[in-house]
């Protein structure tokens, strides 16, 4: 009886040693979880509405490259008319907000040319969930997350030698395409800079010395007077910076958009909105 008695006790210990185990385990992921002070930081404490279908996110699972993320995020057509803002947070980078579109009545009020897409290239510092949360214009938040197992995305060394993406900067283009199996008013626009977007935390190789941080942190898009949408963007998108996204228009006028960077720089370019098919 006593050794069986022992035998009890000692397994009662363990269980409670596991248990608490569990909890502290348990406690520290969640006070180590950075979304709850980066969403009272951006969106204070209005309610978020999480996988609602309002807004999609995809990305890969695992990054081939951290410093290269492809990031593509989806909204119904049902939602389009309303869409008032999209803000895409990658919560472990040094700066979570890597960019905020806000969309302008050119591209709430297109014709219906079903879901609209806007994608990039983004930079993952630690395994992260990325989110996009999409406000609508009655004010509500809808959010859609992705968890992304990548890291080093922010201090990975630029592609070309500093000195070189400098040299190359500046370089745009703004392409827009058809599609024959789209509605006619259906249109793909890409815009490109040619960029180095510096985080501030990449170490120059040849001289030891970490690159000054400098980034597009606005691009503007319009076609003639009308706003398609503004972004504010940081260190968290990509090197180059390419942002691809579909939208409907029966306006002739041609695209074009207008960016600067943290340097006060400014880049411009423009695309025919009905190119030769």
């Amino acid at each position: 009886m006593r050794q069986s008695y022992s035998i009890n006790r000692m397994a009662l210990l363990l269980l409670v040693a596991g248990i608490a185990a569990a909890i502290t385990t348990q406690s520290a992921a969640a006070a180590d979880d950075p979304w709850p002070d980066i969403r009272e930081s951006v969106f204070q404490n209005r309610a978020v509405i999480e996988n609602d279908g309002s807004v999609q996110i995809f990305a890969p699972n695992q990054a081939d490259d951290a410093a290269v993320v492809p990031v593509s995020i989806k909204v119904p057509s049902s939602v389009a008319p309303t869409v008032k803002s999209l803000t895409l947070i990658i919560d472990r980078n040094p700066s979570p907000v890597a960019a905020t579109f806000a969309f302008g009545d050119a591209f709430r009020n297109g014709p219906d040319v079903g879901e609209r897409t806007i994608a990039t290239r983004v930079r993952v510092d630690a395994f992260s969930r990325v989110r996009a949360i999409l406000e609508t214009t009655d004010g509500t938040l809808h959010m859609a997350s992705k968890f992304v197992i990548g890291s080093g995305g922010c201090s990975a060394p630029a592609s070309r030698d500093p000195a070189d993406a400098l040299a190359r900067l500046g370089q745009t283009q703004l392409v827009v395409l058809r599609d024959g199996d789209q509605a006619t008013a259906w249109r793909e626009a890409r815009v490109m800079i040619r960029h180095p977007n510096f985080t501030g935390l990449q170490m120059d190789k040849k001289t030891g010395d970490y690159t000054p941080a400098r980034f597009v942190n606005s691009i503007d898009v319009r076609q003639g007077d009308n706003l398609l949408w503004r972004m504010e963007g940081g260190i968290s998108i990509s090197e180059d910076p390419n942002i691809r996204f579909t939208f409907g228009t029966n306006n002739p006028a041609d695209l074009e958009f207008s960016a600067t960077d943290t340097e006060g720089a400014t880049f411009k370019a423009q695309g025919a909105i009905s190119p030769p098919s």
